[in-house]
Formats: structure tokens, C-alpha cells, sequence
């Protein structure tokens, strides 16, 4: 078995209010790097923090690296437009960090990118695989390229915030459409051509990835939420039929209650779950206040908790490996993404927070 988790970035992240996958908006550029890390060696060993959301809620990396340890599954990682290079060994397909979706052709590489990770996908080893994501921003690239390619499946992607900012989403959505030369519906069929105009180069990657995987007969399992039921898109109109899974949390699905129904136009097998992250969970119980809820494959993850009956562990397993992963405070991080070393003591879990 293995997890493999594209590991990417857009600039329409740094939109205000847009994503949580950070506890600043200058900190959600190092996410997906860290978050590779955490995966590879259960801690940072080069990015300068451990994400975490503005109140807090640990990075979803944390619950994927837990289940790695309880099963001992392996771990790909592939750059799918990193902006900050990582310290986990890493596969390149040529995808590039993603420009604001309201500028014109935000992801050039996409086309090339989605062919590279097909092709890789196609020549995998293994049986199943995982397919996970780390993109902040990435719910809104989400709905824009859903839309390009005419699929109404849901009225709307979810999001890391509590509260899910759907008007700005929407205004960022028309604004990359007013921006772009195709209009929604118009990349029907066209996938490089949907995740090239409105799209993020996470989503072309994943879903080559996937489409190729598919194509050879592996079993895939989508570990995610309304970004891979995207991916999912992109790969039936990629002309894949072969049916998928897709594996995300409880804290997702009470989100966006049509997901049943839109993982079955998009025929994909849907399972859910519940990872128990209630109030005596420590800072976890953030996901179950609407926090995160989902990312880094960490569905995914669960799924394979729960097939191998250890799923009842992962709440005491994974407040053990916050116990250990290094916490840098957001002050300690200079302008240009270093640790601050003149202030950086030990960074240890004070109870009151990651």
C-alpha cells in the first residue's frame, strides 16, 4: 500500500479570508512543504513551521503521519507546484506553483504536468494506492475548474474555515472566468484545459496521476474531500471510466451534505470516516468545530484505519505524535520565511495549543 500525496501551491491562496491552512497568510506558502515533511519524517526538518490554522487545529499531515505509523504504509510524495522546496524526497513532473486563477493562464503547466503524472501513474508498482493533496486555496481553484468543465455536482467546494466564505469564493470564481477565455462549461472534455485557465497545478497532477493509475489497473482510492471529487471530474473527463473511491472524514461529509450524491454522478464509491475528535481530544477537537476538516490525504488514511480495525487508536496516537512534532510560533518567522534563531528556544507543547 501507498500514500501518495501531491504537494503543491497557488497564489490564490494569498487572498484574504480565503483558506485556514495556515496560521498567517505570509505561513500558508510553507504548508504543503512542511506537510510533505511531517509525512516523510513525522516532523519539519526544513520548513520553518508546522502548519497550523489561525486558532490553532493542527495540520491534517499530522493524522496521515499517525496512521503511517500504526500501519506502516509507504509514502510518495510529488511536487505538483511547490513555491518552497521541501526536505522529503520528492517526484517532479514538471508542474510548476500556481499564479491567482483571476490572472490570465495561472497554471501554464498544467497540460504538460497532467500528461508527466499520468504516465507515472500508469507505470506504478502497486496494487491501491491513496492519492492525497495539499494545496492551500486549493477549494476554490476546485470549484472554478468543476465549472469549466460544465460539472454541477455541488453548489459549492468546502472549506478549512468554519465558516465557509462562499461569497468570496464566488467573486474570485467570476472574476477568473472574466479573466480566462473559456467559460463555464466550455472545458467539457478538456481537463488540461480547464486546470490550465482556472485551475492549480495540485488538481493537473493528481489527476493525471490518477487517470494513469486507473488506466493500468491499480485500485485508487481518492483521500480527500471536494478537491478530489475535482480530480474525479478531471478524470472522467479525461475518458477514464474506471471506478475510484473516494475516502474522507465525517467533519467533510457534514459540510456538504449533496457529496453522496455528487460522488455518484461522478461514480465513485463513497466511504466516511468518523476519527472521533470530540472534545476530549486535545487541540483535534478543532475538526470537529469545522476546522480543517479534511486534507493531506488524511481520509484516505482513516479508510486504511478503519479496513485494518486500528481506526479506535488514532485519537491517542496522534495527540502522541503532537506531543513530539516541533511547533514554531508564527512570531518566530522573519519576512522571508526563516526561524528567527535569536528568539527560538525549545518549542515544546505548552498545552495550549499544537
Amino acid at each position: 500500500m501507498r500514500v501518495i500525496l501531491v504537494a503543491g501551491t497557488t497564489r490564490t491562496a494569498e487572498i484574504d479570508g480565503i483558506s485556514a491552512a495556515g496560521a498567517t497568510r505570509d505561513l500558508l506558502v510553507h504548508t504543503p512543504s512542511a506537510d510533505a515533511e511531517i509525512l516523510a519524517y513525522g516532523d519539519t526538518v526544513r520548513a520553518p513551521v508546522t502548519p497550523v490554522s489561525p486558532t490553532g487545529c493542527p495540520t491534517p499531515a499530522v493524522v496521515t503521519r499517525t496512521v503511517r505509523e500504526l500501519l506502516g504504509f509507504d509514502v510518495t510524495v510529488v511536487d505538483g507546484g511547490l513555491a518552497r522546496s521541501t526536505g522529503a524526497p520528492s517526484v517532479t513532473v514538471g508542474a510548476r506553483p500556481g499564479d491567482d486563477i483571476r490572472e490570465t493562464d495561472p497554471v501554464q503547466t498544467a497540460p504538460g504536468a497532467f500528461v508527466a503524472a499520468r504516465k507515472f501513474g500508469r507505470a506504478l508498482p502497486e496494487d491501491r494506492i491513496v492519492v492525497g493533496e495539499t494545496i492551500p486555496g486549493g477549494t476554490t481553484t476546485a470549484m472554478a475548474t468543476l465549472r469549466a468543465l460544465g460539472e454541477d455536482v455541488l453548489e459549492s467546494t468546502s472549506s478549512s474555515l468554519p465558516e465557509n466564505p462562499l461569497d468570496l469564493k464566488e467573486r474570485v470564481v467570476g472574476t477568473a472566468f472574466e479573466s480566462s477565455d473559456v467559460d463555464p462549461g466550455g472545458a467539457a472534455h478538456a481537463p488540461e484545459t480547464a486546470l490550465r485557465s482556472v485551475g492549480d497545478p495540485v488538481l493537473a497532477v493528481a489527476s493525471g496521476l490518477a487517470a494513469g493509475a486507473l488506466e493500468s489497473g491499480t485500485d485508487v482510492v481518492l483521500g480527500g474531500g471536494t478537491q478530489m471529487l475535482a480530480v474525479a471530474a478531471l478524470v472522467r473527463h479525461a475518458g477514464v471510466p474506471d471506478r475510484a473511491t473516494l475516502a474522507t472524514t465525517s467533519y467533510l461529509a457534514a459540510d456538504v451534505p449533496e457529496l453522496d450524491e455528487a460522488t455518484g454522478a461522478l461514480e465513485l464509491d463513497l466511504v466516511v470516516s468518523d476519527p472521533g475528535f470530540d472534545a476530549d481530544a486535545g487541540p483535534l477537537s478543532a475538526y470537529a468545530d469545522g476546522v480543517a476538516k479534511e486534507g493531506a490525504a488524511m481520509g484516505g488514511a482513516l479508510r486504511l484505519a478503519d479496513e485494518a480495525g486500528r481506526l479506535d487508536e488514532v485519537v491517542e496516537a496522534t495527540r502522541a505524535v503532537l506531543e513530539r512534532v516541533t511547533v514554531d510560533r508564527p512570531e518566530e518567522v522573519t519576512s522571508d520565511g526563516t526561524v528567527d534563531t535569536a528568539r527560538d528556544g525549545p518549542r515544546e507543547n505548552d498545552g495550549d495549543g499544537p
